[in-house]
């Protein structure tokens, strides 16, 4: 019997040993350290808050949101992340008259040629066919050329004595009367019983179609007015992400649609939501054409007649190269066949281009030239006016 009773003494001493180690090991391990009073501010709430509004990924992109438990129970602190700055272009108001000397540099041969030839003496047959060969190669054209000799040699004869003074203003003013100084030249852009204006830009490649379209979306936006571009151009690789990024820089929203798709409905969508954003102008940047290319030029005019399922097109715009010279018309009545051309916008005149092709082109469709490239510059876009060209062909 006390063997039975020791057994069980030794038994209880050590299950109640082994019970001691392993309490001790328990209490030896480290607690959870303590939640911390501030929460993550990177991790979404658990439960939106009642009566917010879904946010789109665009929205979640321009704010970032800090939550933080604040003593008085204060609602979350929103963090306004400001917006990416957009380019302020340069007024339109005597943009050329500002780009005069730029313009001259490279255009006023012709006029110190024609001022040279008509200082001589006497001004005989072989010196006035050096005036119209000058003019010829200032692509004037030649029934521009021969009216402007016509008139100069009337003028001269009646002149007299000739001082260089007097020679500049006769020159300058039988210019004038070529260019044209009581053409309207507006880009029609403001429709009086609707919104928005419709812009339709075309021509053929290379002759910097997709930049003229930014470039004048910025002298919309410079006037104050409000724009959608239609990237109509599916058919060469990155003109819609060129023209989308020409229309970033001064917060004017792009329409576009697949690589390759239908450019007629990009153009269908572009006045859609032109029109139910309400802006001042929708812009349609078509794809560059080749003139000689029928089918291609029959998607064009199919453009037209979709775009005019919403409104009239206020402004058909063909953009020409000025380098190309009288090439470029017969660009000119190939599209004007298609399309009803409105105004003429002349791009690269401060490179090797002849200022004589703004005559020749007026005087080939019957429309205005209301646009003119003098440079790469975003800005290097302005509205033409005949008399600050004139002044730049003919010089100071």
């Amino acid at each position: 019997m006390e063997t039975v009773i020791l057994a069980v003494v030794i038994a209880v001493v050590v299950l109640g040993a082994l019970g001691g180690l392993v309490v001790g090991s328990r209490r030896k391990k480290p607690l959870p350290p303590p939640p911390t009073s501030v929460p993550d501010i990177t991790a979404p709430p658990a439960e939106p808050h009642v009566g917010d509004e879904a946010e789109t990924p665009r929205d979640e992109a321009r704010r970032t949101i800090e939550e933080v438990d604040l003593p008085d129970g204060s609602a979350p602190v929103v963090v306004e992340e400001p917006p990416a700055a957009l380019d302020v272009p340069e007024p339109t108001a005597g943009r050329l008259v500002r780009l005069r000397s730029r313009l001259s540099r490279s255009q006023n041969a012709l006029g110190k040629g024609l001022l040279t030839l008509l200082s001589r003496e006497h001004l005989d047959e072989d010196t006035w066919e050096e005036i119209e060969d000058i003019l010829l190669t200032a692509d004037v054209g030649v029934a521009p050329t021969q009216e402007l000799v016509d008139g100069l040699r009337a003028r001269v004869k009646v002149l007299g004595t000739r001082t260089p003074q007097e020679l500049r203003t006769l020159l300058r003013e039988e210019l004038l009367k070529l260019v044209g100084t009581d053409v309207d030249r507006t880009v029609k852009t403001e429709p009086e019983d609707r919104k928005p204006g419709i812009v339709m830009v075309v021509g053929v490649n290379g002759t910097g179609k997709t930049t003229t379209t930014g470039k004048l979306a910025r002298v919309l936006v410079a006037d104050g007015r409000t724009v959608v571009l239609g990237a109509a151009d599916t058919f060469r690789a990155a003109a819609a992400d060129q023209l989308q990024t020409w229309g970033e820089r001064v917060g004017a929203h792009t329409v576009r649609g697949p690589e390759a798709g239908d450019p007629a409905s990009v153009a269908f969508d572009a006045v859609k939501e032109g029109k139910e954003m309400g802006v001042d102008v929708v812009l349609i940047d078509t794809a560059g054409r080749l003139h000689t290319k029928t089918g291609l030029m029959d998607e064009l005019g199919k453009v037209k007649r979709v775009v005019e399922k919403h409104a009239p097109l206020d402004e058909v715009l063909l953009v020409l190269d000025a380098t190309t010279g009288q090439n470029g018309l017969v660009q000119a009545r190939v599209f004007a066949e298609v399309v009803d051309i409105t105004g003429i916008v002349l791009t690269k005149l401060d490179g090797t281009a002849k200022g004589g092709i703004v005559i020749a082109v007026q005087r080939e469709l019957g429309v205005p030239v209301k646009l003119i490239g003098l440079g790469e510059g975003a800005d290097d876009l302005a509205p033409f006016d005949a008399e600050a060209f004139v002044d730049a062909l003919i010089g100071d």
